[in-house]
């Protein structure tokens, strides 16, 4: 028989207010003797972690559980099953204590601290050097972070669990370690920032990131202070025993109780709590006492020491025989069973209950609640979560399923939605699963936290089951199981010597990927589990499961840490991502010796090949070293020859350009297909070479260096270095007819009008004398242009003349050859009428 909801309820201010005390486990020689372990609960249902309290003798008899040793922390379920020994080795212990998660965290008194999880793993991280040096004296360990009070009483803050900068708060300006403090968790503060208490002398100081505020009460020294779990009350007691609830700005006092006044008591008071935000526990060896708002109290009795952990609805108690579950009855659940209740949703379930004894009443009751059903129906679902026992759970909801049924309009989602939940619940609060937590901690803290927690336990397949049934992704579970078998699993060993294999990666690689397919895991990294098998030493397996990563980008990043070098690049380049192949090609060049790292690339032939160039794209623009090194490597004659003829154009010292362009000329030269290219690059380095010299002997006052030959000469002709510009011909054979040209050009720029006529008398001209007619025009030298006309061409002087603007010559000439018809074209075209009459002049001479 289940006793009726009301059985366990105690009233409280003349029955305005009822608390209840369900037990949830029976723990009867489970647990051993809580007054000589320190303890620190889990909230939401969580385990317990147990250390041994060095400062007392532990009495050791039969029958009783195995005693921890001090280097020793075990942790229990609520249901009193042990779950893990952890071993410490890092100096004493100072605090240990819980995150959200259900990790837990422990502190030693050199401030290193250790983030275990509920395998026995953990990360390690440190307070820094400050608290290495001073020591840490005393902590307060919360949710998403903890706060450290160091030897110099100054207070440090981690936030987070990821290793994160401890920050200083400001300084409290202590000058010995206070009688007790507490924290408020940033979640609950107006500034978002953690709140420091410290009980200091009779008043308390309140601290934070930017200033430490005193109070100015006068009400301490304080034993214990206790903030709610909204953050908005604190409980604080002082020396003398009293009990002082106050708002957490101290504008308001909510209430006093003397716990002189208790009776029956003895020792010092173990703790002090809050029930939820309604109540305070206070607790001795074998009592604790529940005071309410007003002073009111109800008082529950056990069998020994007693540990209290708060939850955000209730409080949860273990005693040396039972973990029970103390809270303020829902208002869903008095609004019903209150004795005397007629309220609707009282009403409703009287009326279920007479439709299951078939009586007339139900349809009475029915009508008489019609405008109230919908929040009837409500009231009982809700009543139905709050309730332990599966059969008052059906009773709730089947009289919400009853008032339903005359409903028109009713969205059933609520109904379904805690069906599941209340099926998910009663299976996690089975003894061998041990997670008491109620529907409110179910609702604060979602259904993934909850399947989270399992998976952490290994419960893998009651994660998988909830997890289908409430229809979420199974990703997590699966990934966690993968890790937990690779983990567990043993490779055996075939044959000796180098020819020894590891059997056994095969078989996990295949569970797991075939898992993954049947129960939909396809968007599970495998390369998360591909890490922990290269964590265990399993560097195969770690492959295997590699190759059925989807996702380059996740892949890459591991092969590299496992130094499958090859096989990372392969991946990169068959992924097509060019910024991937860029960071595998940056990776490998910064950690193998470059020999090695150009082997590689040489060795992956065609299959490497994009990533060849790219790396040559690359280089070329960033770093030409490596890109000189890789050529050179690779036997690339011609690029490298190439390579050192574009940086030597961008060189500015004479003479290391001359030695690139020389050491290009030696990479053709050891090609036979180049003979050309090395043969111009010799050219180009010995011209360069003569041009060092032409500077020097102008005592650098003329630029010659990086001029073409042609321009070398005309530079020499243009400042009067004739022989000079000879020696360039002759050692550059330049052809006399490009030499005449740029002499002609030369010594026109320069208006050396003598020097042209005796360069063109030093010989018989190979490009003609018409060129320097033409060229001396187009200069507008027309006067000295004229004088070259008489060695032209006999048939080509009349038009040179004329176009050098010299009509008499022109007509003379025509007169010499007796060209009467040119003459008269002449005559025709001719300027002016003075020149007319001189031609027709001319023209009367003639026969």
């Amino acid at each position: 028989m289940v006793d009726h909801p009301t059985a366990s309820w105690d009233a409280m201010q003349d029955g305005k207010v009822f608390y209840r005390r369900q037990q949830v486990y029976n723990v009867s020689n489970k647990l051993p003797r809580l007054d000589d372990f320190i303890v620190a609960g889990c909230k939401y249902g969580g385990p317990l972690a147990l250390m041994r309290d060095t400062s007392k003798m532990v009495v050791i008899a039969r029958g009783t559980a195995p005693v921890l040793s001090r280097s020793q922390i075990q942790l229990y379920s609520p249901a009193g099953e042990s779950l893990l020994i952890l071993s410490w080795d890092q100096g004493k212990v100072i605090k240990f204590g819980w995150t959200s998660d259900e990790r837990l965290v422990l502190l030693n008194e050199e401030g290193v601290y250790r983030v275990y999880d509920l395998q026995g793993d953990y990360q390690q991280y440190t307070l820094g050097g400050e608290a290495t040096e001073l020591g840490v004296i005393d902590a307060h360990i919360y949710d998403n972070g903890l706060v450290a009070m160091i030897g110099n009483l100054t207070l440090l803050e981690v936030k987070g669990w990821e290793g994160g900068k401890p920050l200083a708060l400001a300084n409290p300006g202590l000058h010995e370690p206070p009688s007790s403090w507490t924290i408020i968790p940033p979640d609950f503060t107006i500034s978002r920032h953690v709140e420091v208490l410290l009980s200091v002398d009779s008043t308390i100081y309140v601290v934070d990131n930017l200033e430490n505020i005193d109070q100015r009460i006068s009400r301490g020294p304080f034993t214990h202070l206790a903030a709610s779990p909204n953050g908005k009350s604190l409980a604080l007691l002082s020396y003398t025993g009293l009990l002082w609830v106050v708002s957490t700005d101290f504008q308001r006092s909510l209430a006093e109780f003397n716990t002189k006044e208790v009776l029956g008591v003895g020792g010092p008071i173990r703790q002090v709590q809050w029930c939820a935000n309604d109540a305070v526990i206070v607790s001795w060896d074998g009592l604790v006492l529940l005071v309410g708002p007003f002073g009111d109290t109800l008082q529950y009795f056990y069998s020994g020491s007693t540990i209290v952990v708060t939850e955000l609805d209730g409080v949860r108690v273990i005693g040396p025989d039972v973990c029970d579950f103390i809270q303020k009855v829902p208002a869903s659940t008095l609004s019903i069973f209150r004795p005397g209740s007629t309220s609707p949703s009282a009403t409703l379930y009287d009326a279920w209950e007479n439709f299951s004894k078939r009586s007339p009443k139900a349809d009475e009751s029915i009508r008489s609640i019609r405008p109230d059903l919908a929040t009837a129906v409500d009231e009982c679902i809700d009543a139905a979560g709050q309730e332990w026992e599966p059969k008052w759970q059906r009773r709730l909801l089947n009289a919400a399923k009853f008032g339903r049924s005359f409903l028109d309009l009713y969205n059933p989602s609520d109904f379904v939605s805690m069906g599941q939940a209340l099926k998910v619940l009663n299976a996690v609060r089975a003894w061998d699963i041990g997670i008491p937590i109620t529907y409110s901690q179910y609702n604060y803290t979602s259904s993934l936290h909850l399947v989270n927690r399992l998976t952490s336990r290994n419960l893998h397949l009651l994660a998988l089951r909830i997890s289908t049934y409430l229809s979420l992704k199974p990703d997590a579970v699966l990934k966690h199981w993968a890790c937990v078998k690779i983990a567990r699993s043993k490779p055996s060993t075939a044959g000796t010597g180098r020819d020894v294999e590891l059997q056994g990666d095969d078989e996990v690689c295949r569970s797991i990927v075939e898992k993954f397919s049947r129960l939909g895991g396809g968007s599970v990294s495998y390369a998360d589990i591909a890490k922990k098998a290269w964590e265990v030493g399993r560097l195969d397996l770690a492959t295997k499961l590699l190759d059925h990563e989807q996702h380059a980008s996740d892949q890459v990043p591991l092969l590299l840490n496992m130094k499958e070098d090859r096989l990372a690049l392969i991946k990169a380049v068959d992924s097509g991502y060019t910024d991937l192949v860029y960071h595998v090609l940056l990776h490998l060049h910064k950690r193998l010796p470059l020999g090695n790292f150009f082997r590689l690339l040489e060795d992956g032939g065609e299959r490497l090949a994009p990533a060849t160039r790219l790396l040559q794209v690359y280089a070329r623009e960033q770093n030409r070293e490596m890109l000189r090194d890789f050529y050179y490597s690779d036997d690339r004659r011609v690029e490298s020859a190439t390579l050192l003829l574009e940086e030597a154009a961008n060189m500015t010292d004479q003479n290391a350009k001359i030695t690139a362009i020389k050491a290009a000329q030696k990479f053709f030269s050891e090609d036979k297909d180049r003979a050309f290219e090395a043969k111009m690059v010799d050219e180009n380095a010995r011209l360069l070479v003569l041009q060092q010299q032409l500077e020097k002997d102008a005592e650098g006052r003329i630029n010659f260096f990086g001029l073409s030959v042609n321009e070398t000469i005309r530079t020499c002709l243009i400042n009067g270095m004739s022989k000079k510009a000879d020696n360039a011909k002759d050692a550059f054979k330049v052809p006399d007819k490009r030499f005449w040209y740029i002499k002609l050009y030369a010594l026109t720029s320069i208006r050396d009008f003598e020097g042209l006529d005796a360069f063109a008398r030093s010989r018989r001209s190979p490009i003609g004398y018409e060129v320097f007619v033409r060229h001396l025009i187009e200069r507008g030298h027309l006067k000295e242009a004229a004088t070259f006309v008489p060695r032209c061409d006999s048939h080509k002087r009349v038009d040179l003349y004329v176009d050098c603007g010299d009509w008499r010559a022109a007509g003379k000439e025509c007169k010499e050859r007796g060209d009467k018809a040119k003459m008269e074209q002449l005559r025709k075209n001719c300027p002016n009428s003075l020149v007319a009459r001189e031609l027709d002049q001319l023209a009367a001479g003639m026969k």
